[in-house]
């Protein structure tokens, strides 16, 4: 039976997306390969990064409303050179965080990790531009679902 309800309120809202944003941000910070990635790190990176997987996940859209929108996501990460090993770290790190913050539930789990999957080869891409490139419109913030890219 397909699941029904958002993946924002099956997760259990902005608390565990804290939570987990914490618990992964931890470790980042102390993984010698991808804490030189977020030298320029600071503890409201945790709630920005909470906002947008509310938003993601179709919940509250307080990261376009107040942060800039999926255009700004897109440009902090110009410039970062991230390479695919760090990316590929990037996703264990957050594997592990999910299993501990999210509740048991494997699909949920699933799916929250092809977000992941996909949004941090985006991520990739872009950041191998320079600081200050246009990148364009890349068009309202996605929506991840029970059934991927809505």
């Amino acid at each position: 039976m397909e699941p029904t309800g958002t993946l924002y309120d099956a997760i259990g809202g902005i608390e565990v997306l804290r939570r987990l944003s914490n618990t992964f941000y931890e470790a980042v910070l102390a993984d010698e390969l991808l804490a030189p990635v977020f030298a320029d790190f600071t503890p409201t990176h945790i709630e920005h990064v909470a906002v947008w997987l509310a938003e993601i996940f179709s919940g509250p859209t307080r990261f376009t409303d107040d942060l800039g929108g999926h255009h700004a996501l897109l440009s902090a990460h110009l410039g970062l050179h991230i390479t695919e090993e760090q990316r590929l770290r990037w996703m264990e790190l957050m594997a592990a965080a999910v299993e501990k913050e999210l509740p048991p539930d494997d699909l949920l789990r699933r799916r929250v990790l092809e977000y992941f999957d996909w949004g941090t080869k985006i991520a990739r891409e872009v950041s191998a531009e320079e600081p200050g490139t246009d990148i364009g419109d890349p068009g309202p913030t996605p929506r991840w679902g029970w059934q991927g890219l809505a």
